[in-house]
């Protein structure tokens, strides 16, 4: 690991993704590595797969709440830092939303869009 320009890098690795599209059955190959500061005793190849299903399992759950709340996938903001702070943005009102108790992201957006302040009071600025 000395070779890498990761001062706590501890272990690389290298994860091989296949691919097969439904409409064709091409199949393709995708290489991407990893680095993490987890010394082997503490992650196993194992340990570490899980750790990147698991983020990805999570990226795509929040991902699918905005395209279906927000229909993000359409967003026509595509310059610059936009699209990062609109997707901050829609984060910090799934949060604000799942704080104030709703379990339904939708119904929290059609709740809070009835009355104007409803989201400042949410939010605890008035």
């Amino acid at each position: 690991m000395a070779d890498l320009d990761f001062p706590h890098a501890a272990q690389a690795v290298q994860i091989v993704r296949r691919r097969r599209t439904i409409a064709a059955g091409a199949v393709t190959l995708e290489r991407v590595f990893a680095v993490t500061d987890l010394a082997a005793d503490q992650a196993d190849a194992a340990d570490i797969a899980l750790r990147i299903r698991r983020h990805w399992a999570i990226e795509n759950q929040l991902h699918h709440v905005r395209d279906t709340a927000w229909t993000e996938d359409a967003s026509r903001v595509r310059t610059g830092i936009a699209p990062r702070a609109m997707a901050s943005l829609r984060n910090l009102a799934i949060g604000a939303l799942l704080l104030a108790g709703h379990r339904s992201i939708a119904a929290g957006l059609r709740h809070h869009v009835r009355n104007a302040s409803r989201p400042l009071t949410t939010l605890g600025i008035t």
